[in-house]
């Protein structure tokens, strides 16, 4: 199987799925909300970090508990509107025909009007 290039290779190829709503949730579910295209800051792939969120906390000595991870899942879900917005090729395929419409259509019918109007 060819790649194209915009695709990414695995595991960035992976899709993620949201986890369900737990009352003790994890940084795991933190980052799988993330993955999963539900705060609506990037696409739903999976993405391979170095360290996972909240090492750095737990090497401290100082672990996010699981209230601060509930508050920072609910305050980061985008709203579906936001999570449209996010994906690649959701339903606005027609912005890049009309702008390429109008970057040929404007200076087309300038230059003809300052051709008849010489």
């Amino acid at each position: 199987m060819a790649l194209r290039s915009e695709d990414p290779p695995a595991p960035g190829n992976l899709a993620v799925e949201t986890p369900p709503d737990s009352r003790a949730p994890t940084t795991a579910m933190l980052k799988a909300d993330i993955d999963s295209g539900r705060t609506g800051d990037k696409i739903a792939h999976y993405d391979p970090g170095l360290s996972q969120l909240g090492t750095d906390d737990e090497a401290a000595g100082n672990p996010p508990s699981a209230e601060r991870i509930a508050l920072a899942r609910e305050t980061g879900a985008a709203t579906p509107r936001v999570r449209a917005a996010a994906r690649p090729h959701g339903g606005n395929t027609w912005v890049m025909p009309a702008f390429i419409g109008a970057a040929v259509l404007i200076p087309s019918l300038v230059g003809v009007s300052l051709y008849l109007l010489r």
